[in-house]
């Protein structure tokens, strides 16, 4: 009953990663639509139309931390499903390129702000030896609403003009769903005891969460490591200097992998390589469905392997695959090639970065420190993630799909270096025991 509950609650959480995966990859369905519609050239649709919500993210990141240590996981999750609901019914009804990119910017604030909280509360109520599986959740929901949004924009392509509106405001259904379940669950034991002091509701949380052991103890190093930690630290502190190097490169090499860029594009460079748009979209959808089984696997295994072995795994795929492409760009390979070396794209990258980065950055940083921590590596990733994107349109008519992807190929090399000499395990240890081990 008790694992019923701890399973509840973190999916409850994770389907705030759902409104990520569906928020970020809808648009991609209604670009070419938009393009036409506001045609202002492709700097414009880049950086306007299409990174509005990633410069939101990018906001969202780099402050969503205060929010999620001020008022706690629970309501910054609340309001960050507020943020989707209005988001998706103002961009559906915008009848203005700006207006359209404020409201989109408003999702994006969401999308980052998730990408700290959800991750940290999961953590927090997770036990050690399931945390991987729970946190990954969150990234399970990712490509579920990246599959779903693939899907959706597929039957509602054909229903005339204004298809995109529907593509894109249909959102405010899940993200209603979620903020009315995100209401029934808990506040974060770790934040109760850390922010509030309130030794009685942690107990009744942990209890809850560790239904098998005694929880004093587990109170009693958490506000051990609360004692030892000054209050004036902040994540730049040297003796922290290691976890934030962590977490700044995997993030940045999670976005040099070119992820972002090509699930923002998909069906435009499926119709490059050669496909017509209604082939394009349907192969979008397998896409979707790849990511999602890899997902899995990824979540099935990640307390099994590791962190580490899967960013093995998914640096090789990354390396393979993304030469792949970029030689079959090169050569003008025409058919069904090219979306199956994009699908071991896909695969590669939901079996390693996808299913661990948001495990890893939540596990690295004290719990003083996590919601900082956690903001900063997610800044990392959506600055790059709004910067790379913007210049797709421009890079694929000025340089040609080939080089981009080529380039791409070359950054997951680095990363596999990265993983070889940096990258520690994490699996299986305490939030408490890593924060000893990794700032001695």
């Amino acid at each position: 009953m008790n694992k019923r509950k701890i399973f509840t609650w973190s999916i409850t959480v994770a389907l705030a990663g759902f409104l990520f995966g569906f928020d970020t990859v809808v648009i991609s369905g209604a670009d070419l639509s938009l393009q036409e519609l506001w045609n202002k050239g492709e700097l414009f649709h880049g950086f306007v139309i299409i990174s509005s919500a990633l410069w939101g993210t990018v906001i969202g990141a780099i402050f969503g931390g205060i929010p999620t240590d001020k008022i706690g996981r629970k309501k910054t999750l609340f309001w960050i499903g507020i943020l989707f609901f209005i988001s998706a019914v103002g961009s559906g009804l915008a009848n203005d390129p700006w207006i359209f990119a404020f409201f989109r910017f408003l999702g994006g604030l969401g999308v980052g702000a998730s990408t700290i909280a959800a991750p940290a509360y999961i953590s927090e109520i997770a036990p050690a030896k399931d945390r991987g599986k729970l946190v990954a959740l969150y990234q399970f929901n990712i490509v579920f609403g990246i599959l779903i949004a693939f899907l959706s924009n597929f039957l509602l392509s054909g229903i005339g003009t204004n298809a995109w509106r529907w593509m894109i405001g249909i959102e405010a259904l899940p993200a209603l769903i979620y903020i009315l379940l995100v209401l029934g669950i808990p506040n974060s034991p770790r934040w109760l005891l850390k922010n509030l002091n309130n030794r009685a509701k942690a107990k009744a949380v942990l209890e809850l969460t560790n239904p098998d052991q005694d929880v004093e103890p587990i109170i009693e190093q958490i506000l051990e490591e609360d004692k030892q930690s000054s209050k004036k630290e902040t994540i730049f502190d040297p003796k922290y200097r290691f976890p934030l190097m962590l977490a700044i490169l995997i993030a940045f090499f999670n976005q040099f992998s070119g992820i972002n860029a090509f699930l923002y594009f998909a069906p435009r460079i499926f119709e490059i390589a050669g496909l017509g748009e209604s082939t394009a979209l349907l192969s979008s959808i397998g896409l979707g469905v790849t990511n999602l089984i890899f997902t899995l696997i990824g979540m099935s295994l990640i307390d099994k392997f590791g962190r580490k072995q899967l960013m093995y795994i998914g640096s090789i795929g990354y390396i393979v695959s993304l030469s792949l492409v970029a030689m079959a760009f090169a050569f003008s390979w025409q058919g069904i090639v090219v979306p199956l070396f994009l699908f071991l794209f896909i695969a590669s990258h939901a079996i390693g970065q996808g299913t661990v980065i948001w495990v890893f950055i939540s596990e690295i940083f004290p719990n003083h420190l996590r919601a900082k921590g956690q903001a900063l590596g997610s800044s990392v990733h959506w600055v790059l993630a709004a910067i790379i994107p913007s210049f797709v349109p421009i890079l694929f008519v000025r340089i040609g799909a080939a080089p981009v992807f080529g380039f791409f190929a070359f950054m997951m090399v680095l990363q596999l270096i990265f993983v070889w000499r940096m990258m520690p395990e994490t699996k299986g240890v305490s939030l408490e025991d890593l924060q000893k081990e990794l700032t001695q």
